[in-house]
């Protein structure tokens, strides 16, 4: 999807309009796509650092992320873990509707607007509506492509090329939805933010930053990245962009039904 489709999308579907933008929302219908819009319920604004919903809380609806990004985060021994983040258009908690208490905590990473929707809406989308619920069920399974590929990375990749593959993601993940990042791709992360991705120290991650800044790769300042070459970023980092089925080998076909 291009940056002008994706804002006519969004022009015409304020709230879900970068919902599997990219990926299978050409092979919804007009219909589909209206009925998803319509399932959110009310809409909300949420501050930096603001837990949407905590571990273990009971749920009763799903989330859907308008504006801005969101974490997943689990603590332990009073250290943070960042296992995930999302962009517009994902369904943040919709794994909600089936386990009703989380085993992490969503979390605002700077100013947030959501969409929501009841559970009890969902059963009825269950029900009724079954080319909508697969829908939502590969944004599921979409979601735990991205989780794997989360820990191949701190399995595989030192601490400079981590922070440039999880930058060449979120690249390629807003270009998906229409929201391109040409030199500079701004984000609200804090250094203790991109160590808690890494799986690294502040200090280590300080480190790496000013290793990317040397190599002449990039250049991140107070979260935003800047780099005149998306290319170059993405081959240090070894990205390989098929797990976000998008282009290449594992896109979704026109065939899907």
């Amino acid at each position: 999807m291009d940056a002008k489709t994706g804002e006519i999308e969004v022009d015409r579907f304020p709230l879900t309009g970068n919902f599997l933008a990219g990926r299978l929302r050409k092979n919804l219908s007009l219909d589909d796509l209206t009925y998803i819009e319509e399932l959110v319920e009310s809409v909300k604004k949420h501050e930096d650092g603001t837990r949407i919903l905590e571990r273990g809380a009971k749920t009763d609806r799903s989330t859907i992320l308008i504006d801005g990004y969101i974490f997943r985060t689990i603590e332990s021994d009073e250290k943070r873990f960042i296992t995930g983040v999302h962009v517009p258009g994902d369904f943040v908690d919709l794994h909600g509707f089936a386990l009703k208490r989380l085993d992490h905590n969503i979390v605002a990473a700077g100013k947030v607007r959501v969409g929501c929707v009841s559970h009890e809406t969902l059963r009825r989308v269950m029900r009724d509506r079954p080319g909508v619920a697969r829908a939502m069920w590969f944004a599921t399974l979409l979601d735990a492509a991205i989780h794997r590929k989360w820990i191949q990375t701190l399995e595989q990749l030192d601490a400079p090329k981590r922070i440039a593959h999880l930058y060449a993601e979120l690249h390629t993940r807003l270009e998906l939805v229409g929201r391109a990042a040409t030199r500079a791709l701004r984000t609200p992360f804090t250094q203790f933010d991109m160590a808690d991705m890494c799986g690294v120290s502040a200090i280590h991650a300080n480190r790496a930053v000013g290793k990317l800044r040397e190599l002449g790769i990039a250049e991140i300042r107070r979260g935003d990245l800047y780099t005149n070459d998306w290319r170059a970023l993405k081959e240090f980092a070894q990205f390989d962009p098929d797990y976000l089925y998008g282009d290449g080998p594992l896109k979704v076909k026109d065939d899907w039904d």
